[in-house]
């Protein structure tokens, strides 16, 4: 795949870009959501836990957003890793990173 402006992210040092690959929720608190994100290779990941505290609460869930490099764990996993990978990818193909998924 050739670089993209909207790809510029996914190199800065400081920054990078990761896309969502995971929505669930979580099995030990009600009206959680847990959002996953991770680098298009799949080796690095971010997690978000959000609460839904309301029907009036809307926080829009983008298709990828831009995190501190220093924020992202990583993905021990081989098969994660590919399974992350593969839906980095996929979220990429169908989605502008600004758009509501």
């Amino acid at each position: 795949m050739s670089s993209t402006p909207d790809d510029a992210a996914e190199n800065d040092e400081e920054t990078t870009r990761v896309w969502l690959v995971e929505r669930t929720y979580s099995d030990d608190e009600q009206n959680i959501i847990i959002l996953v994100y991770a680098t298009p290779d799949g080796s690095r990941y971010l997690r978000k836990e959000r609460s839904l505290t309301s029907f009036s609460d809307v926080r829009d869930t983008t298709a990828a957003i831009d995190t501190d490099a220093d924020h992202l764990g990583t993905v021990d996993d081989p098969e994660e890793r590919e399974r992350y990978a593969a839906e980095a990818e996929r979220t990429r193909e169908q989605y502008d990173p600004d758009d509501t998924v």
